[in-house]
């Protein structure tokens, strides 16, 4: 693993157990399968996320632990929680510590890239604060609420689900956060999350919450035909006090 993973999970304001859990989950990734570095050279880890892959099928079937790693429990939420540690150190490759060096070292940029970069830097940072403060009072956004993901997001195959919880009946809640304003494509993001969800829980219930500052017509409209979908505004208060001590 590159050196600079931790400070960037801390920079992504993960909790420092969870922080923990991610940095030891990797390692012993490697301990099993060796450099994560070397799987993310070959093929982007595609094959080392494979081997650690169990389906409701494989469940089903009581079939063996398939990976060289060896655990005690159940072996499809082991698997799953060792497949989202290496999910996230291959986000952290993609867009981590390489992709802000590669920016910082390219003085060519057009200006309009660099506002466009800050823009988007501005916005990532806003929700990652948004996801920070939600999780510490989930019951603001729901009563009953009950986080499931081990303080991290949780990876599916149409990528990272930003908050994972359960409400009172059990029912799985994927809660989607957009800073600013919230569009039709937004809709279909968390749809897709939804579809992902309920395929690795063999058809449970799955319903979602999607969190932005303000949804356009659209995002109203498409969000009217889901029922087990519901939208939710943020807004920021800002606390003054005096300055000196």
């Amino acid at each position: 693993m590159k050196p600079g993973y931790r400070q960037w999970l801390e920079q992504q304001k993960y909790q420092g157990g969870t922080i923990t859990a991610q940095m030891h989950r990797a390692g012993r990734v490697e301990e099993h399968y060796g450099d994560l570095d070397e799987h993310y050279a070959k093929d982007r880890m595609a094959s080392l996320i494979e081997a650690l892959t169990y389906s409701t099928d494989d469940r089903r079937h009581n079939r063996p632990n398939p990976s060289k790693i060896p655990f005690e429990g159940d072996i499809r939420n082991n698997l799953a929680s060792y497949r989202d540690a290496v999910k996230r150190y291959r986000k952290f490759r993609d867009f981590g510590e390489d992709a802000t060096d590669a920016a910082a070292s390219d003085h060519t940029q057009p200006e309009n890239a660099v506002t466009v970069a800050e823009d988007l830097g501005q916005r990532i940072s806003l929700e990652r604060d948004l996801q920070a403060a939600l999780r510490t009072e989930i019951a603001q956004l729901e009563q009953g609420l009950t986080i499931i993901d081990d303080g991290a997001e949780r990876s599916v195959d149409s990528g990272f689900i930003d908050i994972t919880a359960r409400d009172t009946s059990g029912t799985i809640v994927v809660i989607e956060l957009k800073a600013g304003a919230a569009g039709q494509r937004a809709i279909g993001q968390i749809l897709s999350y939804m579809g992902d969800v309920a395929s690795d829980e063999d058809g449970g219930k799955v319903r979602g919450i999607l969190v932005a500052s303000e949804f356009d017509a659209k995002a109203k409209a498409a969000a009217k035909m889901v029922p087990n979908l519901i939208l939710r505004k943020y807004s920021v208060r800002f606390l003054f006090s005096e300055g000196h001590a």
